[in-house]
């Protein structure tokens, strides 16, 4: 239970604000269905945290003990200060539309993540929690947690939340996630 609430938590703050979220907004001005725009955020989050989660299992069971928890709270300390760095959207994404809302937000979603925040940080929690399923699920919710809102909500603009405190707030849980490790 504690890598789900772990997760979810550690994913929904980290996601405000990330490249993700934005492509949310876009998304939800550019397509009316909201259910397809969810569904693809879903499946797509499904999909590549998956993929994450078992790449942090597989990399820290080839790992001694003591030299994996180091290695994950330094994870978490990068990641406390890569969360200080705010994304940007891509803006190369139109032809993609075309394919529909539920296609486009799988492809482009499913690309967002790799590579980003919120994808390190399934990696690393999946190696500190062995609890695969409960990981993925966290992440994904905690990915739905802060976007869905948003789809629902088009109108709402990300401009309008205090980006520069919660990416504060979460740089410190991710400390606090490396402290944790180091200590336990």
């Amino acid at each position: 239970m504690q890598a789900l609430l772990a997760s979810t938590f550690t994913v929904a703050i980290a996601e405000i604000g990330d490249k993700t979220q934005l492509l949310a907004l876009l998304l939800a001005a550019r397509f009316k269905n909201k259910t397809a725009i969810i569904s693809g955020i879903l499946f797509a989050t499904l999909l590549n945290h998956l993929a994450a989660a078992w790449l942090g299992q597989w990399a820290i069971a080839r790992i001694a003990p003591d030299v994996a928890r180091y290695l994950v709270a330094a994870s978490f300390f990068a990641m406390a200060l890569w969360i200080l760095v705010p994304d940007k959207i891509d803006a190369g994404e139109s032809r993609v539309y075309r394919w529909g809302a539920f296609a486009a937000t799988f492809i482009l979603f499913f690309l967002a993540e790799m590579g980003d925040k919120t994808q390190i940080a399934t990696i690393v929690l999946a190696a500190k929690y062995d609890a695969l399923a409960m990981v993925v699920a966290g992440t994904t919710l905690g990915m739905l947690l802060a976007n869905v809102p948003l789809v629902i909500a088009g109108h709402f603009s990300a401009d309008r939340l205090p980006l520069q405190w919660i990416h504060r707030g979460c740089a410190l849980l991710f400390a606090a996630l490396g402290m944790a490790t180091l200590l336990c």
